[in-house]
């Protein structure tokens, strides 16, 4: 445990953010730039310097605008740390304690805001495992920036996670059993937007002896049956991202943002009768919906370099690599 006033080479603590299963956060200054940061202090001291230096690693190679910058690594006194940029502002997780279920125009862009980071992450080849509220930051300006890719793995390690990481609330059925795929983020995903709309989970997580009720999907109940005012569209996209076999659900976060964003252009736009009756809004709201002014756009964020996936297996590529991790084929 640090203190406050207590040093760190050019790093001076100011205050503890918070503490989870991986490590603790620091509010620091670095007394060279007269600037904020923070700082991660892994629990695990004692590993090999490499394996210490791997989230910092997988960090680096995740650089989006709602990812949480990773600005170095280093050790000193004895202490292996990890400098990052810090979030002014509350996580999702406060917000949703607070304030229940969101209007609609802020769910949908936090949505977007969220998937933007899980589809750069995805492409990277890099999945969170454990993405939740509580792991999301919310900034005093409105940009949310997700966190904690310390627990996530690179999929040019192995083709699926193996390790059971997550959250329970949060987790993919598949996640119960030890693996966790890009799909495995987008029902955590789901399970967040279906948490900002409604101000509930969808449901508690089952003791291991009920764990087939949620592989059979008879633990989802729509969300559009506890709050009637979500449109059928989106109900259906959060019903989708929730379907229990990855066959069924969106397997790239890229479908999910194309079908988030076509939804947001009729439920927030300004369309005409049939569109608006096509939502499945009762009369009231129809009519409020008719003489509302535009909203806010939602924007899906593009990545300055284009996806790439192996021309022999098909699996996401780094956009610098020449050589398939999966299958050995050269590029």
């Amino acid at each position: 445990m640090l203190f406050k006033g207590q040093t760190l080479g050019k790093y001076r603590i100011l205050s503890p953010l918070g503490s989870g299963g991986f490590g603790t956060v620091y509010l620091a200054r670095d007394t060279w730039l007269d600037k904020q940061v923070a700082i991660k202090v892994p629990h695990r001291q004692g590993l090999d310097f490499s394996e210490l230096l791997r989230e910092p690693r997988l960090l680096a190679s995740v650089n989006h605008p709602n990812i949480v910058a990773i600005t170095t690594a280093d050790k000193q006194d004895d202490i292996f740390f990890i400098v990052m940029e810090y979030v002014a502002g509350e996580t999702l997780e406060s917000v949703l304690e607070r304030e229940g279920a969101l209007d609609l125009p802020r769910a949908l862009d936090y949505t977007v805001q969220i998937g933007n980071a899980v589809d750069h992450a995805h492409k990277q080849g890099v999945i969170h495992r454990d993405l939740r509220p509580a792991n999301v930051l919310v900034s005093e300006n409105g940009m949310l920036k997700v966190a904690d890719f310390g627990t996530s793995r690179f999929l040019e390690i192995a083709a699926h996670g193996t390790t059971v990481i997550g959250s329970p609330a949060f987790m993919a059925p598949e996640q119960f059993q030890g693996k966790a795929v890009f799909a495995s983020d987008l029902y955590s995903v789901g399970i967040t937007m279906y948490q900002m709309l409604t101000g509930e989970l969808p449901y508690e997580p089952p003791p291991p002896s009920a764990l087939h009720k949620l592989l059979t999907g008879e633990l989802v109940t729509p969300p559009r049956s506890r709050n009637p005012a979500i449109p059928r569209r989106l109900n259906d996209i959060v019903m989708k991202a929730l379907a229990p076999q990855i066959t069924d659900r969106y397997t790239r976060a890229s479908d999910l943002l194309d079908d988030l964003l076509a939804a947001k252009s009729v439920i927030l736009g300004t369309p005409g009768p049939r569109a608006i009756a096509d939502l499945g809004l009762d009369d009231a709201s129809r009519a409020a919906r008719s003489n509302a002014p535009p909203l806010p756009r939602a924007v899906k964020y593009q990545d300055r370099e284009a996806a790439r996936n192996c021309w022999h297996c098909r699996r996401p590529l780094h956009n610098l690599a020449t050589k398939c991790p999966f299958c050995g084929e050269n590029q």
